[in-house]
């Protein structure tokens, strides 16, 4: 991700919606704010990708006469005091390496516990064939941010994939972790079930026991749940879409079918 789109847009949270604000000119701009009041972001538990899509889609045939009553809600909005204001860190820091091509034009964002069942339910079911049609095509690349919220064990295992980050093989491990999967909170994910998944994928014992007794880690797993509390997130899996060269952002909330996934990346990509 080289292009730095923060130079772009600014996202920012209102009563449960996200906007994503172009930043003005101060020079062109005195008088108005410009803003995309983006639907297209939902956040919240009861909120399912069908309804995500049904706004997204929804938004480019709307008749000019509702261009005008949305353009006067932005300004009436704008008016209002600025809202907290989110940026891509909370996206694109604390998480693990990109999975597929870091220039692709699309960017999926998983916030998710290893030790989760719907979680398990997307890695067997849908990530599979998304990352043959879109990551390995080099149209989108993959992060997976921690949601620790299950347990002990959930933490720990988070710890051992960035561990074996250090040996380069994060994603490996990640893989693992969700083929062994057996429920929550009864041991599977243990501290020795770790060191024994680590030389499944023969990575270097000594090293790995090494990071697993340190704390480099804790800061960077303990703030990426702050990122998913920030964006209001209750449950995991959840993902955030991002779309790099519109300055896109759609939400998709649980282990939803892989033809949700599907139709949101292929409309951003015929853009």
């Amino acid at each position: 991700m080289n292009e730095n789109t923060s130079d772009k847009f600014t996202f920012s949270v209102e009563d449960k919606e996200y906007v994503i604000s172009k930043k003005s000119d101060p020079e062109k701009n005195n008088d108005k704010k410009t803003s995309i009041h983006t639907p297209s972001i939902v956040i919240g538990a009861g909120i399912t990708a069908v309804c995500v899509l049904v706004v997204f889609f929804g938004f480019g045939g709307i008749a000019e006469q509702d261009h005008q009553l949305i353009e006067k809600e932005i300004l009436e909005k704008s008016s209002m005091p600025e809202p907290t204001k989110i940026s891509e860190d909370v996206f694109l820091k604390n998480n693990s390496p990109i999975l597929g091509n870091p220039n692709a034009p699309i960017t999926l964002i998983e916030f998710g516990d290893f030790q989760c069942h719907f979680c398990n339910v997307y890695f067997q079911n849908i990530e599979p064939m998304i990352i043959e049609n879109f990551v390995e095509t080099g149209k989108v690349n993959v992060i997976f941010k921690d949601y620790t919220i299950i347990g002990p064990d959930s933490f720990d295992a988070a710890y051992g994939a960035h561990c074996a980050s250090e040996q380069n093989r994060y994603w490996e491990y990640h893989n693992i972790l969700f083929k062994n999967w057996a429920g929550e909170n009864n041991g599977w994910a243990g501290k020795q079930n770790l060191v024994k998944f680590a030389d499944d994928i023969n990575l270097d014992l000594e090293l790995f026991s090494e990071c697993m007794n340190s704390t480099r880690y804790s800061d960077m797993i303990n703030q990426s749940g702050v990122d998913a509390q920030t964006l209001g997130i209750t449950g995991t899996p959840a993902f955030f879409i991002l779309d790099r060269e519109n300055g896109q952002v759609l939400t998709i909330i649980g282990a939803q079918p892989y033809e949700v996934f599907e139709k949101v990346f292929n409309s951003m990509l015929e853009i």
